[in-house]
């Protein structure tokens, strides 16, 4: 393993890399895959510095007019750039022009003479109604990032590849859209194992799937859903409000690395 070298990171995204849906055991706010692997990276480097600029709902405009200025401006050995999801489940999706956008970002941000992390999304499509329009703009996405990536020369992390991600029900919270703790601590793993650090093992071991529901379990779990979590989405849709709309970044400034609660 590479001995760890960066002594600054910062976050950017949307929930993600916000990190719902996992709170902190306190309480207080929410943890999520960059917290993780921000201790980690604290863990090794005296006088490490960290940044989450994330915030739910923002859409990849939002993402590079508001957290990139103000990431360069930061000047961090490391940052994760992670955005467009929201995009891609939206009605008018612009992916050719939005991926030209995400490398001219990713080449800016190594100008400037950071590590960029990038990832391929997991396709939420086989979780999410409209899989027909969902499933090929992940896929050209996906496609898209591992060409950047290689062009710009930014470190990608797969997640797509990623079958127990995909498929087991354990690494989703309740909204099928967010991860959950289990979840995070995958992405953290699959993220240090990018940056060429050993992960606690315990972030990468495989939960067993819980079983399959009965047929009709499972139709009354997709009305509850629909009726606690989808119908909330498509009003704030017509009303063109965001989950964000209120929120802040959870860590603005580049400081040390000090978890809520002590």
């Amino acid at each position: 393993m590479r001995p760890v070298t960066w002594r600054s990171f910062v976050a950017m995204g949307d929930s993600f890399t916000e990190g719902l849906d996992d709170p902190y055991p306190a309480g207080d706010g929410y943890r999520g895959w960059a917290d993780l692997v921000a201790a980690r990276l604290a863990a090794d480097v005296t006088g490490f510095r960290y940044a989450n600029l994330a915030v739910r709902g923002r859409i990849f405009d939002g993402v590079v007019a508001e957290q990139v200025p103000t990431a360069l401006a930061m000047r961090p050995d490391l940052v994760s750039f992670a955005a467009g999801g929201n995009d891609a489940l939206r009605r008018h999706f612009d992916g050719p022009a939005m991926m030209a956008r995400f490398e001219e970002t990713v080449a800016e941000l190594r100008a400037a003479g950071a590590d960029v992390l990038v990832f391929r999304f997991v396709d939420v499509s086989r979780r999410l109604p409209a899989k027909r329009l969902i499933a090929p703009r992940t896929a050209f996405v996906n496609e898209s990032l591992a060409g950047i990536a290689q062009r710009q020369g930014a470190r990608l992390v797969d997640l797509h590849a990623d079958q127990v991600i995909a498929t087991n029900g354990l690494m989703w919270s309740d909204d099928r859209l967010h991860l959950s703790s289990a979840g995070h601590r995958r992405v953290a793993g699959q993220v240090l194992r990018v940056l060429g650090i050993e992960p606690d093992q315990d972030w990468l071991a495989v939960p067993a799937p819980p079983p399959a529901p009965p047929w009709t379990s499972a139709r009354a779990a997709d009305v509850r859903w629909a009726a606690r979590y989808l119908a909330p989405w498509l009003k704030r849709r017509l009303t063109g409000r965001s989950s964000g709309d209120l929120v802040s970044a959870k860590r603005p400034e580049l400081g040390p690395m000090e978890l809520p609660g002590g």
